[in-house]
């Protein structure tokens, strides 16, 4: 039988972290959806056609090193307010959201574009300066040279480009369960995430 668990969520919620735990916890496969568009945004830096891109892309794009970094971030941003990128990658996404064992995929718009009959729905947050402070440290850790005035502008900048895009902005779904992750730890994110999908569950399967 197939469950679809979607969470969304901006750029360093937590959401990805929480995604892979809640998915190990329930043995569902998990997809980060972020990752398509950050292949798609590699390719477009590299000098290929976003579009193009977007509906020849491979699971072994997604495997690529350096999808992880502020640049292809950015990138991935520009190419998500793309129509015909987003429409290229939907039937991916909706496919793996629907296999069989249950599914667990994260991005910014699952609840409400992807798969708004996703049987539990999660909207993970957090202050835009807690995100810009884990990405600095993140960013630091990895070597780059920045500063966090730096990262707390793009921080701001990819948010508001993606809360007004106009195709599928990111917003939270109208059922989903809010979890503001800017005062707990993982393992309190992780539990409180779990705890609204069981609930969630069992909603279901009395429904």
């Amino acid at each position: 039988m197939a469950f679809t668990i979607a969470i969304d969520g901006p750029a360093a919620a937590g959401k990805g972290t929480i995604s892979r735990a809640v998915a190990a916890h329930f043995g569902f496969a998990h997809l980060d959806t972020g990752l398509l568009y950050r292949a798609v945004g590699r390719k477009m830096l590299d000098g290929v056609d976003p579009i193009r891109a977007a509906q020849e892309l491979l699971p072994a794009d997604l495997q690529v090193q350096g999808l992880r970094t502020a640049a292809v971030g950015q990138a991935a941003s520009r190419v998500a307010a793309i129509p015909e990128v987003r429409a290229a990658l939907l039937d991916f996404q909706r496919a793996f959201a629907r296999r069989d064992g249950g599914a667990v995929l994260d991005g910014r718009d699952i609840g409400t574009v992807i798969c708004p009959e996703a049987e539990a729905k999660l909207f993970v947050t957090a202050s835009a300066e807690v995100r810009a402070r884990r990405r600095f440290e993140e960013l630091v850790a990895g070597g780059a040279e920045t500063d966090f005035e730096t990262v707390l502008a793009e921080t701001r900048e990819r948010d508001h480009r993606d809360a007004t895009r106009a195709d599928a902005p990111l917003k939270p779904a109208q059922d989903a369960q809010m979890i503001d992750t800017s005062e707990l730890d993982v393992e309190a994110a992780v539990a409180a995430a779990i705890s609204a999908v069981e609930a969630r569950s069992l909603e279901h399967v009395k429904g």
